[in-house]
């Protein structure tokens, strides 16, 4: 890369990207450039003179001091040139917008098409952008299979990006109604939603097993309340599954040390040899034995 700062006319270079700033902070870029004068060039790229818009700069880097230096009303300013592609200009431009503030899920949503329609892959995406494959993934899912109101939603960041995913992932429209519905009541967070589409993928699952697949009647279409509803139920049978779990562990661990103890005196055994009382079931068993070795 050539290192030179060359003074370029300001009317020559072409913001690619352009992004609206805190006023501000804005303020404060043209008052320090006013006092202090500029600390670091811009970065600019020379167009080729047979692209359609002519000859002339790109702007790489540095909007927030090339718009300052346009409001002093300088006529020129100190950059440094870059030889890149047409393609790296965008990509740059973008990145540098990305790093000065958190990028709308549309405009995420938009490079990815462009990038994709432009032959590249979910990975090669994902180390242009610097964005995990599975986020690239999730944004696609979400304009492809998210209803409306949904992808409203979160473009308009009321409901965080991972959520709309999972939802968008979730079969039907009225389904995905249902979940923002209840998501947006606070009747279920994201975990919850993620196991309320196993429940319903679990059900759909046992409902083609009985020949029951085809399509259920208006009443028994999904709704915020009945999605919730189901959840919870399916959550209390999960917590009382646990709760039997523990009592039946708690028993074993009784029988287990009260047979140890028994066994450890040799009358007691002499006593069930004469009864033909002698064994006990495999698992038991070893667990005893187990115990007996650990000394507990």
């Amino acid at each position: 890369m050539n290192e030179e700062v060359k003074m370029i006319p300001i009317e020559q270079i072409r913001i690619l990207n352009p992004r609206h700033r805190d006023k501000k902070k804005f303020e404060v870029i043209v008052q320090s450039i006013r006092k202090l004068g500029l600390k670091k060039p811009i970065q600019v790229s020379l167009r080729a003179a047979d692209e359609a818009e002519g000859e002339g700069y790109d702007l790489v880097c540095g909007q927030g001091r090339l718009e300052a230096f346009m409001a002093l009303g300088f006529k020129k300013i100190p950059a440094i040139v870059v030889q890149i592609s047409k393609e790296d200009r965008l990509l740059r431009s973008l990145v540098e917008n990305m790093a000065r503030r958190l990028p709308s899920p549309m405009e995420l949503i938009n490079e990815i098409q462009r990038l994709k329609a432009q032959g590249y892959n979910h990975s090669d995406i994902g180390r242009k952008l610097d964005i995990d494959r599975q986020t690239i993934i999730g944004l696609i899912a979400l304009k492809k299979g998210g209803e409306e109101r949904l992808l409203d939603a979160a473009l308009n960041g009321k409901v965080p990006l991972g959520v709309a995913v999972d939802i968008a992932k979730t079969d039907g429209v009225e389904t995905q109604r249902a979940l923002l519905k209840a998501y947006e009541k606070k009747q279920v967070n994201q975990a919850a939603i993620r196991d309320i589409k196993k429940l319903m993928e679990q059900r759909r699952f046992l409902g083609k097993q009985r020949g029951s697949g085809g399509r259920g009647s208006r009443k028994n279409r999904p709704s915020a309340e009945n999605l919730v509803s189901a959840y919870r139920r399916e959550s209390e049978k999960r917590k009382l599954l646990v709760r039997k779990a523990r009592i039946c562990e708690e028993r074993l661990l009784f029988v287990v040390t009260a047979f140890s103890k028994l066994t450890a005196n040799e009358h007691f055994v002499t006593l069930l040899r004469a009864e033909s009382l002698a064994t006990m079931p495999k698992v038991l068993g070893e667990k005893v034995a187990k115990q007996q070795k650990e000394g507990i």
